[in-house]
């Protein structure tokens, strides 16, 4: 509990190099802490955003020894896919992710990951099926229709894409309309 209120602090403080610092000090003394493994993964893999990615390879580490502590919790999976997907490592992002759904079905941002991956991979009707579970367990975010809209034009199926932008503006019209300047498809 001390363990836990002093990371607190430290954050609440703004003091997040500290946190991170103590952190690693309470590693050395419990290797195999998992609140410890996951906050520092948290914390490294957050250092890195928007960067080149020095911290995301330990924040990996960490979610992997964190995953031999855990193997069937889906957010650590899924937070281990993001942060593959983030260092390229898109194989290896991809199998995360597929892991995090087959544990949790209904974690709708692993199925959105999951078809960001596979549009990375260039494997868009696979990227398709993911979106598509996604926009199931989502259906008022406009991420994965967006995405799906991208694909549809990728394949060449225009109207499909059309089909989104007229869906999307009935809840999210400024998507709907970033969607028509894009793509000059859904009319005016």
């Amino acid at each position: 509990m001390l363990l836990r209120t002093q990371v607190f602090v430290y954050v609440l403080l703004g003091l997040r190099d500290q946190a991170i610092a103590y952190l690693r000090q309470m590693r050395a003394v419990r290797p195999d802490d998992f609140f410890v493994l996951t906050t520092l993964a948290h914390f490294l893999g957050q250092r890195d955003e928007g960067q080149a990615a020095p911290n995301r390879a330990e924040a990996i580490t960490l979610l992997r020894q964190a995953l031999g502590l855990q193997p069937n919790n889906a957010a650590l999976h899924f937070n281990l896919a993001f942060l593959l997907e983030a260092q390229g490592q898109l194989p290896d992002a991809e199998a995360a992710f597929r892991r995090a759904v087959a544990i949790d079905e209904k974690l709708d941002r692993a199925w959105y990951g999951l078809g960001l991956v596979l549009i990375r991979q260039r494997r868009l009707e696979e990227a398709l099926s993911a979106l598509q579970r996604n926009t199931v367990l989502q259906p008022m975010s406009p991420f994965a229709w967006y995405q799906m809209a991208r694909v549809h034009l990728d394949l060449n199926q225009p109207e499909q894409t059309e089909a989104i932008i007229r869906h999307l503006q009935g809840f999210e019209p400024k998507v709907a309309n970033q969607l028509r300047r894009e793509t000059g498809l859904g009319g005016v």
